[in-house]
């Protein structure tokens, strides 16, 4: 595959300079293309803090280390389970906004005319998991749920199915399962992970495409923690893909930089994804350009036939405009079709 995999978030300035930039650098290769997650999503999850911050049902929790005027959170006294609400969190109508612009760059040939809109959407066990208190998780978790598939239910409402791709991005859940994170797996992860991400993907309607992004975190455009091989994301991927009863557009995975030795790579041996499902490397790494990346390439091309290209995560947080158009050059350069490795795979 010759095909490139945006993650969410770019580091332009504006969702324009996303459609342009990307159409431009791009677009033989684009299948979707997300709106760069502009402003203050970057940030991802804590995007979402003022949110939570502001629902009078949630206050501060002053009991726990490090509590802050934000974080972590808990249930106001008296407050029952059953009084939570929430209602907009923002997705869809930003979606809906950067749609607009989406069909302007798209009507102007800045994209490809069969390209779709990408949506990508955190899981709600990230958002919760660690905003909330421990004790108090189990009871908003199931709220945020219903309202971020609510979210969803607009998005769809308001863009054409035949032009969006929803993601979720699959990081505390990731680098949990894992298990050399503070946060350790538990018993019945595989089953609870699988329920969750089985109601997760029955939100999005079958014309929908959808997809999922395995990420070990981004904190200043450094992982939470490095993948020790593809193992872990191969069984997660795996999980996945046995309890998601609707077709799976993609799954993306994160490679660190000086991963280029088989034993990162062995383990793709092991995915069980559906033909339909497009793999992605996120094997792109602006550090060491076109030459690196198709080093990666190499390296994986011995033990998957088939993949596309992504970076590891998306490109913005630590990241100035200049370094995200470096980003975008070199996927370019890495996906040409002259450059393509003949080596077969073992």
């Amino acid at each position: 595959m010759t095909s490139v995999h945006l993650v969410g978030s770019v580091g332009l300035d504006t969702v324009e300079d996303v459609f342009a930039s990307a159409g431009r650098l791009l677009g033989p290769y684009l299948k979707r293309v997300p709106d760069g997650e502009v402003g203050g999503r970057r940030l991802w999850i804590s995007w979402q803090v003022p949110l939570l911050r502001a629902n009078p049902c949630l206050e501060v929790d002053t009991s726990r280390p490090g509590a802050s005027t934000f974080t972590p959170l808990k249930l106001v006294d008296g407050v029952s389970a059953s009084e939570i609400r929430f209602g907009e969190l923002g997705y869809a109508r930003e979606a809906r906004a950067s749609y607009v612009d989406f069909l302007d760059a798209r009507g102007r040939g800045d994209l490809p005319p069969r390209v779709r809109f990408q949506v990508s959407l955190p899981t709600p066990y990230a958002v919760i998991s660690v905003f909330a208190s421990p004790a108090f998780v189990e009871t908003i978790l199931p709220v945020y749920e219903r309202a971020m598939l609510e979210e969803v239910q607009r998005l769809c409402a308001r863009i054409p199915h035949t032009d969006l791709a929803v993601q979720w991005d699959v990081c505390i859940e990731m680098v949990q399962w894992d298990g050399r994170w503070a946060r350790k797996p538990f018993p019945g992860i595989d089953r609870y992970f699988g329920e969750m991400f089985a109601r997760l993907a029955a939100g999005v309607p079958n014309d929908v495409e959808l997809g999922f992004h395995l990420c070990y975190g981004d904190l200043d455009a450094k992982h939470f923690i490095e993948p020790e091989d593809a193992s872990k994301m191969v069984e997660l991927a795996n999980l996945i893909a046995e309890y998601v009863k609707r077709p799976i557009a993609w799954m993306h995975m994160p490679v660190p930089i000086a991963r280029h030795d088989d034993a990162f790579y062995a383990p793709l041996r092991g995915l069980r994804l559906a033909s339909e499902t497009e793999l992605y490397l996120g094997l792109v790494h602006a550090q060491d350009g076109v030459e690196g990346t198709r080093r990666r390439m190499a390296s994986a091309q011995q033990y998957v036939a088939e993949f596309g290209i992504g970076s590891e995560c998306g490109i913005a947080r630590g990241r100035t405009p200049d370094v995200a158009l470096e980003f975008l050059k070199v996927y370019a350069g890495a996906a040409a079709p002259q450059l393509a490795s003949t080596r077969e795979p073992r």
